[in-house]
């Protein structure tokens, strides 16, 4: 019974102890719950990023909350950056495979070469890249999703220029920089210095009840958004290139010219919206190519010149201009650039009949083999010929040429030197069908003698010789002779492209560049400056700053800023010393903190 009366003694003893605990745990909890969301008002709208949402909380009633989840997920930063890098990514394969609407006979060729990956390679249409399903899906998407994320971003940060910095805390101490000082001075005084310095820092500041709130920093996010438009900028110009341009290549004997029509070029390729009547009607004639070598030294043979010199017209009425065009210099005309791309030589040749009479007089470029222009090539004669028994016929030779000989080397001639030193070309002679008159494109480089036979020397072997300029070489039975003239011209190979968009695609460059630079170095921040009458009658002046990232930058500017406002407002003389921080307040600042940033920075 007594053990009973005991128990029931100390049992409200035992409860109402930590009741009161409890009671008043929990109101410094509220209090510090209060301060934190005070503060995170203050630290929100430092950027214009929205929040982002996780994928597992998308919502699960409609299709069309489902769509509004899919955009809001498609116009994320996350999303934005992840195709970027998709895009990238994806541009990898159409650098390092051959691309047919680049050059088909690479293609043909690394399909003959590789036929195991090749079908692959067909059906992930790597062979065109950039004109791929895949490759334009994620461009597409990509598009979307920065204008998606552009245009509510520049309507927030729009209203955040039209707004007012955000109110002072009630209590600065949570801030990350801080500092306070007592003054002498009014505080209305104290105010208008502090809104005044403000001011001359450039801070959008006003004074609010007994406090001066400042913003700067507001180009942070003007990078970003200006970074994001020119990525958009970027992307219209690449895609207005690619559907609107033409390229082609011409090559051009010096005394020739060329004019900028379909029928001119060698080769030609455009985009899929490209119009004919387009083309720029200029033409042009190769007055004369130069190009000069180091003669001596470790880098002998090295080009020191390589120049062409033309003259064009930039239309049918218009008068004729000079030029040279040099590489990476390239001749502009009404939206086009004439790019020097090569180089060669075209050996002067005049063939004639077995009546003496010219059937084919004319300079006939050779392709370079090697650095020292070892060329090789073929003449044909198509038109004009004809047997000993009055029938039509058709010659062909297959030349072989050196710009400097320098002997024979596994018996075939080679050049020591790109220059014209010692000229020297071999010919071997054949008769016959060239094979030009069946209708299927051969290379006029390439000599096919499936259907033509040989001449032959006195030795029953294939006629063949090597002439210096000036001599030539006499057909056997009296069949004709081909002259290898004194006059040796060289020629130049010239890339003509039309390529809408370029000059919007560098703008886009610089302003992308511009932007990023911006929102890297540019720290938006917030200060706070509250001066109030303290008890004792003596001002207390408190200052605190706020940043969108931690960085060292704010503490140092808010000291500046301090200092040059202690200055017109200096420490009070019996001010005193300034109380050590509790431990327990030191840890529930540490927490607001971290809370603030969490809350109010990253948002």
């Amino acid at each position: 019974m007594s053990t009973t009366e005991s128990d029931s003694t100390t049992e409200p003893d035992s409860t109402t102890e930590p009741d009161s605990t409890t009671e008043s745990e929990r109101s410094a909890e509220a209090r510090d719950a209060r301060d934190v969301r005070e503060l995170g008002a203050a630290g929100s709208q430092l950027s214009t990023a929205p929040r982002e949402e996780s994928l597992l909380t998308g919502p699960t009633l409609s299709v069309l909350g489902w769509a509004r989840w899919f955009w809001r997920q498609l116009t994320s930063m996350r999303v934005a950056l992840i195709l970027l890098f998709l895009l990238s990514l994806g541009a990898i394969p159409g650098s390092l495979i051959p691309q047919t609407n680049v050059d088909e006979l690479k293609v043909a060729d690394f399909k003959a070469k590789h036929t195991t990956v090749s079908p692959i390679y067909d059906q992930l249409q790597l062979f065109h890249v950039y004109s791929s399903v895949w490759f334009s899906a994620i461009y597409i998407l990509l598009f979307i999703s920065l204008i998606g994320c552009i245009i509510p971003r520049t309507w927030q940060f729009v209203g955040q220029l039209r707004a007012r910095p955000p109110r002072a805390p009630k209590r600065l101490t949570r801030l990350p920089a801080y500092t306070t000082w007592r003054t002498a001075a009014e505080p209305e005084a104290v105010r208008e210095a502090a809104l005044s310095i403000l001011k001359r820092r450039r801070f959008r500041a006003y004074a609010d009840g007994d406090a001066v709130a400042a913003e700067k920093g507001y180009l942070r996010e003007t990078g970003n958004l200006i970074f994001h438009v020119a990525l958009i900028v970027l992307l219209i110009s690449f895609a207005t290139g690619q559907l609107f341009k033409s390229d082609g290549g011409k090559l051009v004997v010096e005394g020739d010219g060329f004019s900028n029509t379909l029928t001119q070029y060698d080769d030609f390729r455009s985009g899929s919206l490209f119009n004919m009547d387009s083309l720029a009607p200029f033409s042009f004639t190769l007055d004369k190519f130069t190009a000069t070598y180091e003669r001596s030294g470790p880098q002998i043979g090295t080009p020191r010149t390589f120049q062409a010199a033309i003259h064009y017209t930039a239309g049918p009425r218009d008068k004729e201009h000079k030029a040279v065009v040099k590489v990476n210099e390239p001749l502009e005309v009404d939206g086009s650039k004439v790019f020097l791309i090569g180089h060669g030589y075209a050996p002067v040749v005049t063939v004639r009949d077995r009546a003496n009479k010219v059937v084919f007089s004319g300079a006939v470029p050779l392709l370079p083999v090697d650095g020292n222009f070892t060329s090789t090539g073929a003449i044909k004669v198509v038109n004009g010929y004809k047997d000993k028994a009055g029938k039509r016929d058709q010659l062909g030779f297959a030349a072989f040429f050196v710009p400097t000989f320098a002997g024979k080397g596994n018996g075939q001639m080679f050049s020591r030197f790109p220059a014209l030193d010692l000229p020297v070309l071999n010919l071997g002679a054949y008769h016959g069908s060239l094979g030009v008159d069946s209708g299927l494109a051969q290379n006029v480089y390439q000599l096919n003698t499936s259907k033509m036979t040989p001449f032959k020397d006195a030795n029953g072997d294939i006629l063949k010789k090597t002439l210096l300029p000036g001599e030539k070489l006499v057909l056997p039975g009296g069949a004709g002779s081909i002259t290898f003239e004194k006059d040796i011209k060289e020629w130049a190979s010239f890339q003509i492209t039309h390529q809408p968009g370029d000059g919007w695609a560098l703008t886009g460059a610089i302003a992308a560049i511009a932007g990023l630079a911006g929102s890297l170095f540019i720290q938006r921040r917030r200060v706070w400056v509250r001066a109030v009458r303290g008890a004792d009658g003596v001002t207390v002046v408190e200052m605190a700053g706020l940043g969108r990232s931690e960085s060292a930058r704010l503490p140092e500017e808010l000291a500046d800023l301090a200092g040059t406002l202690h200055a017109e407002a200096p420490t009070h003389a019996d001010a005193p010393t300034h109380a050590e921080p509790d431990p327990a307040e030191e840890t529930v600042e540490k927490t607001a903190r971290a809370s603030v940033e969490v809350e109010g920075v990253e948002k």
